[in-house]
């Protein structure tokens, strides 16, 4: 166990000493996701999340919410809960758009630094072995609103702000928007688009060499000036959706899409310049009180680490909700990959509406 740990912070430090300008994968936790009704749908709430989560899928979508405020929070924890992930949030309406704020992290605690433990002379003494936690922070504050007052459009946009740390080895900070749309077509179909890092999120890090060096080979580590700094590159994400009632009390929501990153990665449909990955996922609602909802998405074209050969991965989720007047409890639970290495984690996430306790 001991040495899992280890080996885990020893990963995240080597990355961070490759570091390069651009990283395909820098700020990750912010492309997770918040609120287990649009995890469980595989993602697929690009045109239709309408609540407080919707800064983390697209800030147009604060529009939905009609008076008052929302608040939420979520809980959930990733690889048998080594990594524990968190998000708070509160949307207020105002005069002209809907404020919002949200609060996210992600880390791993207690990590063991065993890096003193062994002496020059080769003598143990597990009273040196300390911890220290990897974590992952975003403050995000966003606004939506509808350009020249046009009804059919709501537009929002996030500003980021970013702090990584590493224990005493690193910490970075970090700034960029993010800027969404969700156009109503008059024949029920909505067209939802999300540009996360709009003008690049900027990541500056704070390197403290002599704590670094004991872990890398034991030698003084001085990284280059262009190492302190990280860029995380735009992805959009674009997706359509529309409500089909079956009868006055049951009604399906589907929407389909694609994610694209522009850098080549794993994704099945991948060049130089962007690769793309599609995604679906669908709700089926009985008066507005309980939830069913699937998804699918993470598309990947990945090798066997047995047989070497070429395969297709992709993460299915599902997930139940319940609502009460104004308050609404979901769960959702995911796949890592199957064909990959199938951790399945699990979300609980719950919000209050305090404009429905009001109608009621």
């Amino acid at each position: 166990m001991m040495k899992k740990y280890f080996l885990l912070a020893f990963s995240l430090l080597f990355g961070l000493s490759q570091s390069q300008i651009i990283r395909k994968y820098s700020n990750e936790f912010l492309n997770i996701g918040a609120g287990a009704r649009g995890l469980a749908m595989g993602g697929a709430v690009i045109s239709n999340q309408d609540d407080v989560y919707s800064p983390m899928w697209n800030p147009a979508g604060l529009m939905a919410i009609e008076r008052d405020w929302q608040g939420a929070a979520m809980h959930a924890e990733y690889f048998e809960s080594i990594a524990k992930y968190d998000y708070l949030a509160y949307a207020k309406v105002l005069e002209e758009g809907v404020f919002g704020v949200s609060i996210v992290r992600l880390g791993v605690d207690n990590i063991l630094n065993t890096t003193q433990m062994i002496d020059a002379e080769g003598n143990i003494d597990y009273d040196k072995i300390t911890k220290f936690s990897q974590s992952d922070y975003a403050a995000i504050l966003s606004y939506a609103f509808n350009p020249a007052g046009n009804p059919k459009l709501d537009v929002g946009v996030n500003a980021k702000i970013v702090y990584r740390n590493v224990g005493k080895f690193a910490s970075g900070y970090g700034f960029g928007f993010d800027i969404g749309a969700i156009y109503k077509a008059d024949n029920g179909w909505k067209f939802g688009g999300m540009l996360r890092d709009a003008t690049t999120t900027v990541n500056f890090w704070s390197v403290n060499q002599g704590e670094l060096s004991t872990v890398v080979n034991g030698e003084e580590f001085n990284p280059a000036p262009k190492d302190k700094m990280e860029l995380t590159m735009p992805k959009l994400n674009v997706g359509a959706s529309k409500i089909f009632n079956i009868n006055s009390s049951v009604y399906v929501l589907p929407e389909a899409g694609i994610n694209v990153d522009f850098a080549k990665t794993a994704a099945l449909i991948s060049t130089d310049f962007a690769s793309i990955t599609p995604y679906a996922g669908a709700e089926l609602g009985y008066q507005k009180m309980i939830f069913v909802r699937l998804g699918i998405n993470r598309f990947q074209s990945i090798t066997d680490i047995e047989d070497l050969k070429r395969k297709v991965s992709f993460q299915p989720s599902a997930g139940l909700g319940i609502r009460y007047r104004g308050l609404t409890l979901d769960y959702a639970i995911t796949n890592s990959g199957i064909g990959g290495s199938n951790f399945y984690s699990n979300f609980f996430s719950l919000k209050l509406d305090m404009g429905a306790f009001r109608n009621d």
